[in-house]
């Protein structure tokens, strides 16, 4: 036998297995799902969708101490006039007695629908529906007027005769001197306090020096009373600066009240000159501010001024000067800013604003993102102002 012979290593048989990685199933719920979140995100852009403008108005500091001059319901700086009258009694023990013949009176507003200001002498007559006659204790200038806004004035009128039938309550009152005329139908009077005083016979009294001793403490009363009247009865958009408030007091006849007593009257008048605000405003910047067009403003304070005047108003013009600190601010007009930037592209718009002397400062908010044009109708731009100190 030859050589041993080694056998070769036996062979195996190929496997028959094989292997290969699942497939996953196409999930179609989980599409839908990211599709609706995709929606819902999409619809919520669209459903906050909207243009915005926030504005800040344009300010500046005023330091004021000059003089003006305003004109009764015209002009540039046109005022106007409240007046307040009021009655404070104090009861005193009676000293003695008297006999008199005084004169009831009061305070009746003259209203005056003309259009034209109209001017009566002292003494001129007002008659109440009774036909009792009273009369102007000083000449009258009142104001013109239209129906829906008359001009006013506060007056006092004294009745012809003496009497305690002419206390008569609030009423109505015509001028005799006008019936027939047009202006009778445009110029009339009305009370709203009792007339008061009138009375013809012997009563308590007591002497000048005790009437004197209880006059201050009315006075005191009367000032504080009538001031805060007159604020209560300043319009909407118009001032009544610090100052601008004349209060002047008149004894009246005293009356009888418990038995062995009377009561000593004082009346306080409070003459107050009010503005229009934005007029008010424009004046102050034309003379405080270095850079002013004649924009429409308001005052940012009013307080902080003082206005100084020898007397109050007695004809069409007054006379007066104010000193202080104050703010002005620009008015804004929202609808002029919508219209300004509708159908403009968001830098196009905010190189619009840029040149108007009213905006300090403009955001341009527009939703989706991707808008990059204002709508062409202003109504759907929302436009808002801040306050400039609160932007501060």
């Amino acid at each position: 036998m030859e050589a041993d012979q080694v056998a070769p290593p036996p062979t195996r048989e190929p496997s028959s297995y094989s292997y290969s990685r699942p497939r996953r199933k196409f999930t179609w719920g989980l599409v839908i799902a990211i599709v609706g979140i995709l929606g819902v995100s999409i619809g919520a852009l669209y459903a906050f969708a909207g243009a915005r403008v926030e504005i800040t108005p344009s300010s500046g500091d005023a330091s004021i101490s000059g003089e003006f001059t305003a004109t009764a319901a015209a002009g540039e700086l046109p005022f106007e006039v409240v007046t307040v009258d009021k009655i404070a009694a104090q009861k005193v023990e009676a000293e003695s007695t008297e006999t008199v013949t005084d004169a009831a009176q009061g305070t009746i507003t003259v209203s005056n629908t003309s259009g034209e200001a109209q001017d009566f002498v002292k003494n001129t007559r007002f008659q109440t529906p009774d036909g009792l006659i009273f009369k102007a204790q000083t000449p009258i200038s009142i104001p013109s007027g239209t129906a829906e806004r008359p001009g006013t004035v506060n007056i006092t009128v004294y009745a012809e005769s003496p009497g305690d039938r002419y206390n008569v309550g609030p009423t109505t009152f015509t001028l005799p001197g006008l019936v027939g005329s047009d202006l009778g139908k445009q110029v009339t009077g009305k009370s709203t306090e009792a007339m008061s005083g009138g009375f013809s016979g012997t009563r308590p009294s007591v002497s000048q020096a005790t009437r004197d001793k209880q006059y201050p403490k009315l006075e005191e009363a009367l000032k504080r009373d009538v001031e805060e009247a007159v604020k209560a009865q300043v319009p909407q958009g118009y001032v009544l600066l610090p100052g601008a408030t004349f209060v002047s007091f008149s004894p009246q006849p005293d009356t009888s009240s418990a038995a062995g007593s009377v009561e000593v009257r004082l009346k306080g008048t409070a003459t107050a000159v009010i503005f229009p605000e934005d007029a008010l405003a424009q004046a102050i910047a034309y003379k405080s501010l270095g850079v002013y067009a004649g924009e429409p403003v308001t005052l940012g304070e009013a307080g902080s001024l003082t206005l100084s005047a020898t007397e109050a108003p007695v004809g069409n013009d007054f006379a007066f000067s104010i000193t202080g600190e104050t703010e002005i601010l620009w008015t804004v007009d929202t609808e002029r800013i919508g219209g300004a930037v509708a159908g403009k592209k968001r830098d196009a718009a905010q190189v619009i604003l840029a040149g108007y002397p009213e905006v300090e400062r403009a955001v341009l908010i527009l939703r989706p993102f991707w808008t990059g044009s204002f709508p062409s109708d202003p109504s759907e731009i929302e436009v808002s102002v801040t306050d400039p100190k609160a932007a501060r």
